[in-house]
C-alpha cells in the first residue's frame, strides 16, 4: 500500500474526513500543517507575518517530503503544498485524494477563521482566487476525486472509501 495523500481548498474537509478515512483504513493520520506547527514550534499564521511565506513554503516542502517518506498514512496536505514542483512529483508516488468543494461550501466551512493566512480580508474573494488558481494544479494530481460540496461528513467518507478501494485501497 502507499500513502494517500489529501489535497483541496481550504473548507475542503481534508483534516476532517483525514482521521475518518485513516480510522476506517486502519492507518495513521498525518495533518502536515500540524507537523510544521510542531517543528516551528509556533502557529502557521505567525510563520507568514514573522518568517514570510517562502520560508513557510520551504518548511511546508521539507516536512511532506519527511513525512511521506516515512510510514504510510493518510496525509492531508495544506491547500498551497502542491505549488511546490518538487512536492507534486513526490505525491505521484502515492495515491492522491482530491476533495473537491464548490466556493460557497468551502466560504461557509472556512468562516472568519484567522489561523488561515492566506484568506484574511475578503474570504470568498480569497478563496475564489485560490481555487481558480489550485484547480489545474490539484486536477492534474489527483488519483481520485470526491465532490464534498452537498454531502454530509459520512457521505464524504463514505465515498472517498468507496473510490479508495477502486483503486486498491480497501480496509
Amino acid at each position: 500500500m502507499t500513502s494517500v495523500v489529501l489535497i483541496g481548498v481550504p473548507g475542503a474537509g481534508k483534516s476532517t474526513i483525514g482521521e475518518l478515512l485513516a480510522a476506517h483504513l486502519g492507518m495513521l493520520f498525518v495533518d502536515s500543517d500540524h507537523v510544521i506547527e510542531e517543528r516551528a514550534g509556533k502557529a502557521i499564521s505567525d510563520i507568514f507575518t514573522t518568517d514570510g511565506e517562502p520560508a513557510f513554503r520551504a518548511l511546508e516542502a521539507q516536512t511532506i517530503a519527511d513525512v511521506l517518506s516515512g510510514p504510510d498514512a493518510i496525509v492531508s496536505l495544506g491547500g498551497g503544498a502542491l505549488g511546490n514542483e518538487s512536492t507534486r512529483e513526490l505525491v505521484k508516488s502515492h495515491t492522491v485524494l482530491w476533495l473537491q468543494t464548490g466556493l460557497a461550501q468551502a466560504v461557509d466551512r472556512v468562516g472568519l477563521n484567522r489561523n488561515r493566512p492566506l484568506l484574511l480580508g475578503n474570504v470568498r474573494g480569497q478563496l475564489a482566487a485560490l481555487m481558480t488558481a489550485r484547480e489545474p494544479i490539484y486536477r492534474e494530481a489527483a488519483d481520485v476525486v470526491v465532490d464534498t460540496s452537498e454531502l454530509s461528513i459520512e457521505q464524504v467518507t463514505q465515498a472517498a472509501l468507496a473510490a479508495l478501494a477502486e483503486v486498491g485501497i480497501a480496509p
